[in-house]
């Protein structure tokens, strides 16, 4: 009686493991990309969330919070209200977000672009930069 043995031999291994290797060489650098747009993107999101956040605040306190205030005054009473002003019981974050990078969101009321400026000094958390370093503002977000 014959056998007959089945498995891959070591010219087929080789094979598959060249392709894979051709593979992975073009595949990978385009993949690699992604994680800095990934964080712009998050970036980008939450400072549309945080400005949904002060638009809400100012709904119900007449007007954006103070420079002093900063963002503080989405999450805790701020001490100084006009009258009239019903702030939100739990506030309008239930936390503040750090942007992508691990820092905090600057905030700036009166802002230099509009009635206020919330920005991110992106990945360098230096003002300037290009790319990922480039700073991120609710001014410039798309």
């Amino acid at each position: 009686m014959r056998r007959t043995q089945s498995g891959f031999t070591l010219i087929e291994v080789m094979v598959v493991v060249v392709i894979l290797g051709i593979l992975a060489a073009i595949v990978v650098p385009r993949i690699m990309s992604r994680p800095d747009e990934a964080r712009v993107v998050k970036a980008q999101q939450d400072m549309r969330a945080v400005g949904a956040a002060l638009d809400l605040y100012k709904l119900d306190n007449f007007a954006y919070p103070t420079t002093d205030q900063g963002l503080d005054a989405l999450v805790k009473r701020p001490v100084q209200l006009p009258n009239g002003a019903k702030w939100r019981d739990g506030g309008y974050l239930a936390k503040l977000p750090v942007d992508p990078w691990g820092n905090p969101y600057q905030y700036l009321r009166p802002g230099q672009h509009g009635e206020y400026d919330l920005w991110t000094l992106g990945a360098d958390g230096t003002p300037g930069g290009e790319d990922v370093n480039q700073d991120l503002g609710n001014w410039n977000i798309q």
